[in-house]
């Protein structure tokens, strides 16, 4: 299994702003449920620290295999997400992992 963790800090004039973001990116990438083959659990979260050095945004998922997350990165309900949402971060973080063997 590989996990695969983005955080996102939001564009916005104003918190409100901010916020509104942050709920279209969540709208979205809660849509990709069950659309994506390989793809094991899909958690997003907002967040409530709200301290200056916070991203807005976390994306939490597990795949079944690299190759899985490989698939995703490329699958055209994913694309449509990105382009969607294109212009509402202005900072973007990615982690991925193997767990197990």
């Amino acid at each position: 299994m590989i996990k695969h963790i983005v955080m996102w800090r939001m564009a916005g004039a104003s918190p409100a702003e901010k916020a509104g973001n942050a709920e279209r990116v969540r709208t979205a990438f809660e849509g990709l449920r069950g659309r994506i083959p390989g793809l094991l659990h899909l958690e997003i979260g907002l967040d409530e620290s709200r301290i200056d050095d916070a991203c807005d945004v976390v994306l939490y998922t597990e795949f079944d295999s690299p190759a899985a997350l490989d698939a995703y990165r490329d699958h055209p309900e994913h694309g449509r997400v990105r382009a969607e949402l294109e212009g509402l971060r202005i900072s973007r973080h990615q982690v991925d992992y193997g767990v197990g063997a």
